[in-house]
């Protein structure tokens, strides 16, 4: 018997129901412990600073600067192995390039790559893209769903059996089954989506092979369309994106599951399975659909775009009167920056010229306007500790909708480029040989008899 919720007679469905109230009540801890105990929730401060839980080389996240031992919010510095962000962008788009490839390089290397150890190294990737046709028929085809992350998360265990290997975690074999699954995850993550559009939604099947010549940016977009048809500035922005999102730090949600899941000694397919489902959550990877889906209902809700009545309808958000009542302006703030996140800064000067070739300029507009709107709504309402920014979750979605991409795809593009940076992360953990991660727990329970079964 199958255990779907809707298929559950009246009886067991009232039953769950009842159990739901009691766990909930079970499992509520009074908020005066989190106090008397100094519990860092979120592994946070009240300042939203990080508890610091372990070392990296792979990259560095600069919010603040000590002056004369005060800690004072910055412009926001993201730094690949100590490369600027935004001089690695600069560098390849200057040189009219694409950028992604190196910068896998680069993450999982430590160095930056010359011409001749790059383009053998674009030429590996192109290599282990192949997916066995036998895995494309009776793993994504056989079960389509209509998410997009899970289907990806199922595809990376079900490729466990066919690695005969897959449980060894020497540093070579580690960084071959890594190098394989960035090489692969756009073929999984395009090829879902257009199973599920022929089997649940009725649509056309269209799945083209990859095109060795093309990089990943310009494959990603080939394996997507119809026609396979698309300008250079489409796939410039989309492979900015990719290398913007390819790495954050050790900290952030999925990079922190990496190294913990990595720290059990877990195989590999276990543990980017694991980081995809933290990556999926609208608080992380998911965030940028929510951003989407909260223009739209502002859109509906102030189609004038008058500044009055969007902080109006800002702040009822913020008070968790709309949109999904939640009290989150998605795509605004961000866990570690404060003034400014420099990927957004980068996103947002190629989404401009994205929506002047879409003639998307006023809709660009309408961004700018929640940009500058949402932080004075934030301040006014919000007992806040650093500043609010736009993040990176901000702009994006707004580009994968230029793109064309579908929704479903929104936050598997993100696991397409992050990748990346956990397999770097993967490999710092298992070479530095790191105790097993468990964090400190504080019971709270009381203590109480244990009643036989009658006299309860």
């Amino acid at each position: 018997m199958t255990f779907v919720l809707s298929k559950l007679n009246h009886e067991d469905k009232e039953q769950i129901s009842s159990l739901a109230k009691l766990a909930y009540k079970s499992t509520v801890i009074d908020s005066k412990y989190y106090e008397k105990y100094d519990v860092k929730r979120g592994l946070r401060d009240i300042n939203g600073a990080g508890v610091l839980a372990g070392l990296t080389e792979i990259s560095d996240i600069i919010s603040f600067k000590e002056e004369n031992g005060v800690k004072v919010p910055t412009e926001g510095e993201l730094y690949y192995r100590g490369i600027d962000i935004k001089k690695l962008v600069k560098g390849f788009v200057s040189e009219r390039r694409f950028g992604f490839e190196e910068t896998v390089y680069l993450l999982l290397f430590g160095e930056l790559p010359d011409e001749k150890k790059l383009e053998e190294f674009k030429q590996l990737l192109v290599r282990l893209r192949a997916i066995p046709k036998s895995f494309v028929r009776d793993i994504i085809m056989k079960a389509p769903s209509d998410d997009m992350m899970n289907s990806l998360a199922r595809s990376v265990l079900a490729l466990y059996p066919y690695d005969h290997k897959a449980d060894d975690l020497t540093i070579p074999n580690v960084l071959r089954q890594c190098l394989q699954l960035i090489a692969q995850f756009p073929s999984i993550a395009v090829y879902s989506y257009q199973v599920n559009e022929y089997y649940n939604n009725n649509n056309s099947l269209i799945i083209h092979q990859s095109d060795d010549k093309l990089s990943t940016a310009e494959n990603i977009l080939h394996l997507l369309r119809p026609d396979s048809r698309y300008s250079e500035l489409e796939a410039e922005l989309l492979d900015i994106c990719l290398v913007l999102h390819a790495e954050h730090g050790g900290g952030n949600n999925s990079t922190f599951t990496t190294h913990v899941v990595s720290s059990s000694g877990a195989d590999t397919y276990s543990v980017v399975a694991a980081s995809l489902g933290s990556l999926k959550g609208p608080r992380h990877g998911g965030a940028n659909i929510k951003v989407v889906k909260m223009f739209e209902d502002i859109k509906a809700n102030v189609p004038d775009g008058d500044e009055g009545k969007m902080k109006d309808y800002l702040a009822k958000i913020l008070d968790k009167e709309a949109f999904d009542k939640s009290g989150l302006i998605y795509g605004m703030g961000h866990a570690v920056y404060s003034l400014s996140d420099p990927r957004a800064d980068i996103l947002k000067y190629y989404v401009k010229l994205l929506a002047e070739e879409k003639h998307l300029d006023k809709e660009y507009e309408f961004y700018e306007k929640i940009e500058r709107l949402a932080p004075e709504v934030i301040s006014d309402r919000r007992k806040i500790y650093k500043g609010v920014c736009p993040n990176i979750d901000f702009y994006s979605g707004f580009v994968y909708n230029m793109l064309g991409l579908p929704l479903g795809l929104f936050t598997p593009m993100f696991a397409v480029s992050r990748i990346a940076g956990w397999s770097a992360h993967r490999i710092e953990e298992l070479s530095n040989k790191g105790k097993i991660i468990r964090p400190g727990y504080c019971g709270v329970c009381g203590r109480r008899e244990y009643l036989p079964l009658g006299q309860r």
